[in-house]
């Protein structure tokens, strides 16, 4: 398995490993899951659905992280920003 992400992700090209990667990815996962539920409350504030808001966002930032790490060989997550 670690062959296969390592082939896949160029790890070692990038001097990184497998379980530094893991790590990045649990902070990723707690930083996405404070935007949905930070997203949600604001628009709920204006009005709108919290929890379509929540399933919105959740659905658009699983998909554009998708085609970002497909396309790009990189492990970046893409969430919608709030200004």
């Amino acid at each position: 398995m670690n062959s296969f992400l390592n082939k896949f992700f160029h790890l070692e090209e990038r001097g990184t490993k497998v379980s530094t990667e893991l790590i990045a990815g649990l902070t990723t996962f707690a930083t996405m899951s404070y935007i949905l539920i930070v997203q949600a409350n604001f628009m709920a504030a204006a009005g709108m659905n919290g929890a379509g808001i929540m399933l919105t966002t959740a659905l658009i930032s699983g998909l554009a992280t998708l085609v970002m790490g497909l396309y790009s060989s990189m492990p970046f997550a893409l969430a919608p920003g709030i200004k």
